[in-house]
């Protein structure tokens, strides 16, 4: 078993937390978007708090997994994890996205400590990621570099690019993960670009593919770890998860890629979050 039972009871009250946080972060700024980071956070939420190998006080350790977040315009999910881990004040994210700080809509690795790359040109994470790793094995470090792709990013041909250069250098130290939340800033991925059959396109491209619930943190943990024993060649995790997952009023509503709230949605978000992850943790202990 990938988790043990206090491990995943902790895991998901942090779950809880980050997304408030994630929501009061979007309420701090006046926008940000907030659909992408909350179908993402039980993701980042296993990676940053069992799996990634790093030092808060040691940012830039040279043996240190990599994290490249290539969906980069939900930093406003990312930075309260950073903050919550210490890398950075939490708060700074009460000034996120406001003119002189520096925690801009996307991350800028220069002004963010803990960031491994400054991401937000959508098709680019994925060749950082090979290239990451690829160092690495120029270097005889044996570190993880993780890679999270939006599922509507993956219209970029570069990603295929990527992906077919990962698999004939049969990057295994490169762990790619899709966030599967079918929705786009304008529409529904497979109406605006369909990309089903999906997990064998990337089959086809030479990666071995793990396909999960991206919001069972028990799952997921079982899937991350096939995913850093696996040695044959690039791996994909492709999680499928809820667009706005956790408040109830704009799970699955891509009009919700980004958004604003007033004080009422502000507490109706946080209220929905409590009423999700109380079911959320009893059906899965």
């Amino acid at each position: 078993m990938a988790l043990t039972e206090t491990e995943f009871l902790e895991l998901e009250d942090k779950s809880r937390e980050l997304r408030h946080l994630i929501v009061d972060t979007v309420q701090w700024a006046g926008g940000a978007h907030i659909g992408g980071s909350l179908s993402a956070i039980d993701i980042m939420t296993l990676l940053y708090y069992k799996y990634l190998n790093i030092d808060v006080t040691n940012p830039e350790w040279g043996d240190r997994d990599r994290f490249i977040l290539s969906k980069g315009h939900i930093g406003v999910g990312l930075a309260p994890v950073l903050a919550d881990k210490g890398f950075i004040d939490k708060q700074e994210l009460k000034t996120f996205n406001h003119t002189g700080s520096s925690l801009g809509i996307h991350l800028d690795k220069n002004k963010v400590r803990g960031l491994d790359a400054s991401t937000g040109s959508l098709g680019h994470g994925l060749s950082l990621a090979l290239g990451t790793t690829l160092a690495g094995r120029h270097q005889k470090k044996d570190f993880k570099t993780w890679c999270l792709l939006g599922d509507g990013e993956c219209n970029e041909g570069s990603v295929w690019e990527a992906a077919m250069a990962a698999s004939h250098y049969k990057a295994h130290n490169m762990i790619t993960i899709v966030d599967r939340n079918m929705c786009m800033m304008d529409g529904s991925t497979e109406d605006v670009m369909a990309l089903e059959p999906f997990a064998d396109k990337w089959k086809a491209f030479g990666f071995h593919v793990i396909e999960v619930d991206g919001h069972n943190l028990k799952e997921l943990a079982e899937a991350m770890e096939g995913a850093m024993d696996y040695t044959k060649g690039p791996v994909l995790l492709l999680c499928n998860t809820i667009k706005g997952c956790g408040v109830e009023f704009i799970a699955g509503d891509y009009r919700y890629h980004y958004a604003s709230f007033d004080p009422e949605k502000h507490q109706l978000c946080k209220d929905q979050i409590d009423q999700y992850h109380d079911l959320r943790k009893e059906e899965n202990r």
